[in-house]
């Protein structure tokens, strides 16, 4: 396992917009990152792109579209727990089943969680 001491900038870029509500701004950076990748950080990237999309979803007031793209994103995600690239992808991955789990019970999900790093610590998925 390496340190990770530099994260990728469109990454950065996208937690960024991410944590300013900035949804699809943050998916579209995160699929300039993504569309390059092939394996296993391509399907990191898309569950990250999957998280975005559904809060843009909430925003928007289309809670069966936030519904889709949060179980796509959990599924995805779950195989890079508890940590990826820097990204505390567990408790993102915990703050997005309390928020689907809002929406399956209809309701208005107005608070978005944020991505949380800690980039000089150990990543258990560095590529």
């Amino acid at each position: 396992m390496r340190l990770t001491t530099k994260m990728d900038p469109l990454l950065r870029q996208g937690i960024h917009l991410f944590n300013h509500r900035e949804f699809f701004e943050c998916h579209e950076v995160l699929e300039a990152a993504w569309t390059p990748q092939r394996g296993p950080r391509r399907l990191f990237l898309q569950a990250l792109i999957h998280v975005a999309v559904g809060f843009y979803h909430c925003q928007r007031g289309n809670p069966p579209g936030a519904r889709g793209q949060l179980r796509k994103a959990l599924h995805k995600l779950a195989p890079y727990l508890p940590s990826c690239e820097g990204i505390d992808t567990a408790l993102l991955y915990r703050q997005a089943q309390v928020q689907l789990a809002r929406i399956e019970a209809g309701e208005t999900v107005d608070e978005f969680p944020k991505i949380h790093t800690h980039e000089a610590e150990p990543a258990a998925h560095a590529w």
